[in-house]
């Protein structure tokens, strides 16, 4: 088998694993801040025993390592809005509302990259626009909250991802990958008085099949699959891994059907929306110039680095 073809299995599977964080995130019974901060303080404290991550840490300039602490502090809410999400409706919305980042990004990525807007991108944004109405229509009304916290999640994560582009490429990704956890492990407990049962509930540690879960989500979901993409993203175009990243919505959706019998809570017209979204999801590579690696769970993979 060839490298480049290796890679595109190898990022498949990276999708499949990012798939299954919905679905986790709905089986682990935890609250959506705990949740969010055992995940980012596993995967941390994997990151820390790595030599490379403080040899790299101790050369970096405070301005970027604010630079990073401020692209965590994203990060944290984006996963935080999207498990809320998840909770307050279930994977499948969460999903669908998160595939409305490439519209965000359209819009928010040259305002922070200082480049002109270009028309046919923005033309995606209003694209999605029926598809949403048509998901908000195929929802039970209880559901309505988590779409509207969906969306925040998919805003979030498009200033996420348009500012670590501009500057994950300065420093090595798990470094940086590393810092942006690392944030969130330090910043998440700020909240906690704000949330039901406050330090005591955050602090405890997750019992039972809760743990499993949990683990499985912070090394099966979240650092297996970031150091395969790694790897398999740089044997590929970004046109060929965007194509493969968009499959994401798809296989949560199905595994939600599947395993959580998600279709029997949502109407033809949630389905009806979900393929006008992901429709123009899928448009997005072909009508981008340069496409974006429009990755949340990738963190900071870049696709153009050698």
């Amino acid at each position: 088998m060839s490298p480049p073809a290796k890679a595109q299995w190898q990022l498949h599977f990276c999708v499949l694993l990012w798939g299954f964080t919905a679905i986790l995130g709905k089986l682990i019974t935890m609250p959506a801040l705990a949740l969010v901060w055992w995940r980012m303080l596993i995967v941390a404290l994997c990151l820390a025993c790595v030599p490379r991550v403080w040899r790299q840490l101790r050369q970096m300039p405070p301005r970027l390592l604010g630079a990073y602490f401020g692209v965590g502090v994203l990060l944290s809410a984006h996963w935080l809005t999207f498990y809320g999400a998840i909770k307050l409706a279930n994977a499948s919305v969460a999903v669908t509302c998160l595939a409305l980042a490439p519209a965000f990004l359209s819009v928010i990525e040259p305002w922070i990259a200082r480049r002109p807007f270009q028309p046919r991108e923005l033309l995606l944004g209003l694209a999605v626009i029926p598809g949403v109405a048509l998901v908000v229509g195929g929802v039970p009304a209880g559901m309505h909250l988590g779409v509207i916290v969906g969306s925040s999640s998919a805003l979030f994560v498009s200033f996420f991802i348009a500012l670590n582009k501009r500057y994950a490429e300065h420093s090595d990704s798990l470094t940086v990958t590393a810092i942006e956890l690392g944030t969130g492990a330090l910043l998440l407990p700020l909240l906690a008085p704000l949330f039901d049962g406050g330090f005591a509930r955050l602090l405890q540690p997750p019992q039972g099949m809760n743990a499993a879960w949990m683990l499985l989500l912070a090394i099966g979901c979240t650092l297996l699959p970031f150091t395969l993409s790694l790897i398999a993203l740089r044997q590929l175009s970004a046109f060929t891994a965007q194509l493969a990243i968009n499959l994401e919505p798809v296989y949560t959706i199905v595994l939600a059907a599947l395993l959580l019998g998600e279709q029997r809570e949502l109407g033809p017209s949630f389905y009806a929306g979900v393929a006008v979204v992901l429709g123009a999801v899928f448009l997005h590579p072909l009508i981008a110039k340069k496409p974006e690696l429009i990755a949340p769970d990738a963190l900071a993979a870049d696709i153009d680095k050698p």
